[in-house]
């Protein structure tokens, strides 16, 4: 194989990885334009939403909701657990809010609107650490520790698949050039 070749799959092989490493999210909560809402069921809660997805440190969170009746408020814990509007650590109300995720650990919030969190409205997100050195193996977190969604693997983990694949194969087709 010529060291020409073999440079060029080598660089293919990082640039690949370095793309996947640092490629912050958007992400639409609820997933759709209308998810920031009291759900009709527990299977559309947006816990339960939230657990097919691992979040990570630089993602941002995308709220989208009438700014005329609801609102984001990021909270602590016990004011999650005891839908407490009082005391927030921040408080949206613009319609389009956006939080970036930046550090490790949960995230809370409730709804702003009067009843609306005792019904269900509310979300609490566990952000992994940055991606570098990040291996798509993790353990969850404690249940005792947070009490929110399961960490479930998402696209991040087969998108490093599917980039270390492309990156074997430049790798085995320069071998086959030789």
């Amino acid at each position: 194989m010529s060291m020409a070749v073999f440079s060029r799959a080598i660089s293919a092989f990082v640039l690949l990885l370095l793309y996947n490493f640092s490629e912050a999210k958007e992400i639409l909560v609820g997933g759709s334009a209308d998810g920031w809402k009291i759900p009709s069921t527990q299977s559309e809660s947006l816990n339960q939403w939230a657990g097919n997805f691992r979040f990570l440190v630089g993602d941002s969170l995308v709220w989208k909701y009438d700014s005329g009746k609801d609102s984001v408020l990021q909270v602590n814990k016990e004011d999650y657990m005891n839908c407490n509007t009082s005391k927030p650590i921040e408080e949206y109300k613009d319609g389009n809010t956006k939080v970036k995720l930046d550090r490790s650990g949960p995230f809370y919030f409730i709804s702003g609107a009067e009843g609306h969190c005792e019904k269900g409205q509310k979300l609490v997100v566990v952000v992994l650490s940055s991606r570098r050195g990040y291996t798509g193996i993790s353990p969850a977190p404690s249940p005792v520790e947070f009490e929110g969604p399961a960490v479930a693997p998402t696209s991040s983990s087969t998108s490093l698949q599917g980039s270390l694949m492309v990156a074997l194969w430049v790798f085995a087709f320069g071998i086959c050039l030789m």
